[in-house]
């Protein structure tokens, strides 16, 4: 079996910041108390822009950065909650804008879990031989579904695309395991009934805290690790509190933890490969590096993967 890897990363952030003094001038609300209970300082929005576009974007940075051919890829995995319309799927619109004619394509919707969903999902096609090369998105345009007028949730949501390609890497590199969830019975906590996003954020927060930290510890669990075998923590970037949480769990310095939801909010399925852009560009991901990424969404839902970075 090959040992299934990220061969490359890509990313879109929007231009338009919406800043948090910017809404206080529309809703019952400051800047402190945003930044204190959140970590938001403010969020990018996509104007004149669809998911699909903002996908797009981001494969086409992935691609670039792998020195590879749409023509290479053989599936194609998009993480969403937001698509453009219900039908066609993003992936089958990224598929034909690419170029991409060997690949199939399907959408995947797991929330803010959702990349790591279809990164967990690509590595069983590529470890089993199936497919050599799969690219994986994280994109939400939650902007179009998030009630500006409810300062409960209008305050926290951003937009914005990550993606990657999934191939075979060398045996002690790669995807070393993985924790998939669901606990359907806390559906309603966080739900889309209706245009906009509902939530009961104090039940969201009390499963986000238990289940981050958990599905870390499982993770490296599964993979044969420990707590002092971790290099970086890239978290979902949905809440400050709730990422410390998961960083005390694992008893790491605040510099081993990405923090980008001071700059992009939550963008659900985008987060994580997002800051994991970020902190490459940042230099603060090394070959070799043990790498935790976990995640918790609507459903509900959670996802951690460990890896060891490199190719």
């Amino acid at each position: 079996m090959a040992k299934a890897g990220i061969l490359s990363m890509g990313r879109y952030v929007p231009e338009k910041r919406v800043t948090n003094e910017a809404l206080e001038q529309m809703l019952d609300t400051t800047d402190e108390w945003i930044r204190t209970r959140t970590g938001i300082e403010e969020r990018r929005i996509a104007e004149g822009i669809e998911t699909s576009e903002m996908a797009y974007e981001a494969a086409c940075h992935a691609l670039q950065t792998a020195e590879m051919a749409a023509e290479a890829l053989d599936l194609i995995l998009v993480a969403t909650v937001t698509p453009d319309m219900p039908f066609p799927t993003v992936a089958t619109m990224i598929q034909e804008r690419l170029g991409a004619k060997n690949a199939a394509a399907m959408d995947i919707s797991a929330a803010c879990a959702g990349f790591i969903y279809g990164v967990a999902t690509a590595a069983q096609f590529v470890e089993t031989g199936a497919y050599r090369h799969v690219l994986v998105i994280g994109v939400e345009k939650l902007s179009k579904i998030t009630d500006m007028d409810n300062r409960n949730t209008a305050v926290l949501f951003g937009d914005g695309a990550g993606a990657c390609i999934v191939g075979p890497v060398a045996d002690d590199k790669g995807i070393l395991a993985f924790d998939l969830g669901a606990d359907g019975s806390g559906g309603m906590h966080i739900h889309q009934q209706g245009k906009h996003i509902e939530m009961n954020g104090r039940e969201v927060f009390k499963f986000a805290v238990r289940q981050m930290g958990d599905a870390s510890i499982r993770v490296l669990e599964k993979a044969g690790l420990t707590k002092e075998d971790v290099d970086f923590l890239i978290p979902h970037q949905a809440n400050i509190r709730i990422m410390e949480a998961a960083r005390e769990r694992l008893d790491l310095p605040l510099e081993k933890m990405s923090v980008t939801v001071n700059k992009y909010g939550n963008t659900s399925s985008a987060s994580i490969p997002m800051a994991l852009v970020e902190e490459l560009e940042n230099g603060k991901i090394n070959d070799g590096d043990v790498i935790v990424l976990v995640g918790f969404g609507a459903g509900l839902v959670w996802g951690s993967l460990v890896m060891r970075w490199g190719r």
